[in-house]
């Protein structure tokens, strides 16, 4: 259960992060319109992946997900922007993290 619950993160960063990257890219960045469609069609995408989480709690899930999204967005722009984390990026990362953990995992 805690294994894919993990993957459906992931895979819901990837299209959500993913899907703000792109409609950035067309808005800010001047590229294709297409940008922007894959952006929405990306978005679109998330909240179908969320909705496969294991826990029937919509409220915990999302919460939970925001920590994934702290961590996964400043991956996302230094894989793909070139940005550089300072020292407080990573331990606020890492505390969102740890929320992601005791939101979740936390025996109950």
């Amino acid at each position: 259960m805690t294994l894919r619950s993990i993957a459906l993160f992931v895979v819901a960063a990837l299209f959500e992060i993913g899907g703000a990257w792109l409609v950035w890219q067309a808005v800010r960045e001047g590229r294709a319109w297409w940008f922007a469609a894959l952006g929405v069609l990306a978005l679109g995408l998330y909240g179908f992946a969320a909705s496969f989480q294991p826990d029937a709690q919509f409220g915990r899930i999302l919460a939970a997900y925001g920590g994934i999204f702290v961590a996964g967005s400043l991956g996302w722009g230094m894989a793909l922007d070139g940005y550089r984390p300072d020292r407080f990026d990573v331990i606020g990362a890492a505390v969102c993290l740890v929320g992601v953990g005791v939101i979740m995992y936390a025996p109950r």
